[in-house]
């Protein structure tokens, strides 16, 4: 029992020692100007490969993956409004179907009534045209009843009427 634990306290110094000198060995690494210039002239490659590779794809014609996506957006795009299109032509489709199911008759119907108005709107029309054109018409009995009348009451509403001040001096 004692080697097995003699062992495993070596193996984890050992583990702990290799771990240690790894992350020593990669600091070092990081901090040598060698290493960091060389890592910085492998990002810029790869940056002038991906350039190099678009002016060559768009060259030949080839799309880019991201000339891809921008396509896929817009078909999405415009398949949405194809869909509102679609639903608004069938609401139209249902609204003309519902038209067409009403019936002739009463449609028949109105316009009689609104042609037979026309016909009485002219012939009004035309009467007053023709008394227009013969001159003013003469003032009909109860027309005339009315007028006296409506004299005779609005002298009542006013009163008696006043003496004349010239026969009240007569008399005094």
């Amino acid at each position: 029992m004692a080697e097995d634990s003699g062992q495993s306290g070596f193996k984890d110094r050992l583990a702990r020692q290799g771990e240690d000198a790894l992350g020593r060995l990669a600091q070092d690494l990081l901090e040598s100007p060698i290493v960091t210039s060389t890592i910085s002239r492998a990002f810029e490659a790869r940056e002038r490969a991906v350039q190099a590779q678009e002016t060559a794809m768009s060259a030949l014609n080839i799309p880019s993956a991201a000339d891809i996506e921008r396509l896929t957006r817009r078909l999405r795009s415009v398949s949405q409004r194809m869909e509102g299109i679609e639903e608004a032509i069938d609401r139209v489709d249902e609204r003309l179907e519902a038209i067409g199911r009403a019936p002739a008759t009463a449609i028949d119907e109105r316009l009689g009534a609104i042609e037979a108005q026309l016909v009485r709107l002219g012939t009004e029309l035309a009467h007053l045209t023709a008394s227009l054109d013969a001159g003013p018409a003469p003032v009909p009995r109860e027309q005339e009843r009315l007028a006296m009348e409506a004299e005779e009451s609005a002298s009542a509403a006013a009163g008696p009427k006043p003496k004349r001040a010239s026969r009240a001096k007569k008399s005094s």
